[in-house]
């Protein structure tokens, strides 16, 4: 792996169209909403999907809806750090340049399960799958700089308890919602790293808490959480509400020189101490490193 060193109101910089930006889970929920918002401010679209038949349906969607005139579909389980690679280097094939890259894809799972590469999902798909596409992609933002990395997080964050030396929750009970917290803390630690190894390259790293918002993730999940959750989403904000900040982060001209930061409904906020732990965000890098270099 590469080493690395409703819209915002606000009107694009005219310097950067046409504007590529590549997204991950955009089929659904915040992911979807944030497509459209994008293909409406012009942008060209490289959108990594699971399901090629979902990726294809969103494609014609943004095509006939939203007026996109440039969608590309990369499909990928992002759990597989093989089909990780085969992407990027789709992505590097099909895009000259790359102005944004947009991490958004996650899972939230009941029970441990592993990939096939043998790591556990959670793990694998929320924190891994942004360090890895973003590492293969690094020498094209670089090119294409001035580009932006925008990573979905969570305030879920807040509730983590981290220890790096069991990432994968395999000497510590399994519970959903701190396993899930934990990989959103690895989200914003590693986007604090990122913009370090960044800085004077012209390529920004943020990250965000979308809000409590209405979507699919977990309902793959069974039954019993699906009805749970349905209970729970009358109460939530929508997709296209949730959109809102990764939007802003993506295309705002006044973020052009802010890094290194975490935001919640557009503005910044101050993520948790244990967040803002430098020797900890240095050590998760390089066990980060550990776990996909295997797969080279």
């Amino acid at each position: 792996m590469a080493r690395l060193g409703a819209s915002s109101g606000e009107t694009p910089e005219a310097g950067l169209d046409p504007r590529t930006c590549v997204i991950t889970g955009a089929t659904a929920g915040i992911g979807r909403a944030t497509a459209f918002a994008l293909a409406r401010d012009g942008f060209h679209l490289g959108l990594v999907c699971r399901n090629r038949a979902k990726g294809e349906a969103l494609c014609d969607a943004l095509r006939s809806e939203a007026g996109a005139t440039d969608v590309a579909l990369f499909v990928a389980d992002l759990g597989v750090q093989a089909d990780v690679r085969r992407a990027a280097g789709e992505i590097l094939a099909g895009f000259p340049r790359l102005d944004v890259l947009l991490n958004n894809a996650g899972v939230f799972q009941t029970r441990f399960e592993e990939t096939s590469d043998g790591i556990e999902t959670t793990l694998a798909v929320n924190h891994l799958a942004y360090f890895l596409l973003t590492g293969l992609l690094q020498e094209r933002l670089l090119a294409s700089a001035p580009a932006r990395i925008v990573s979905v997080a969570s305030d879920a964050h807040r509730f983590a308890r981290l220890d790096l030396d069991d990432l994968e929750f395999r000497s510590r009970p399994f519970r959903a919602m701190r396993v899930y917290g934990t990989s959103k803390l690895l989200n914003v630690m590693w986007n604090a790293e990122l913009a370090q190894r960044l800085e004077g390259s012209g390529v920004t790293a943020n990250c965000l808490h979308p809000g409590g918002v209405n979507t699919g993730l977990g309902d793959q999940n069974g039954a019993i959480l699906a009805w749970v959750g349905g209970l729970v989403k009358r109460f939530l904000r929508s997709p296209d509400k949730g959109a809102e900040t990764s939007v802003h982060l993506a295309s705002a001209p006044r973020l052009a020189d802010v890094s290194g930061r975490y935001f919640a409904d557009c503005r910044e906020r101050r993520p948790s101490t244990a967040a803002r732990d430098a020797a900890a965000q240095a050590r998760l890098w390089n066990l980060s490193e550990a776990l996909v270099s295997g797969s080279a």
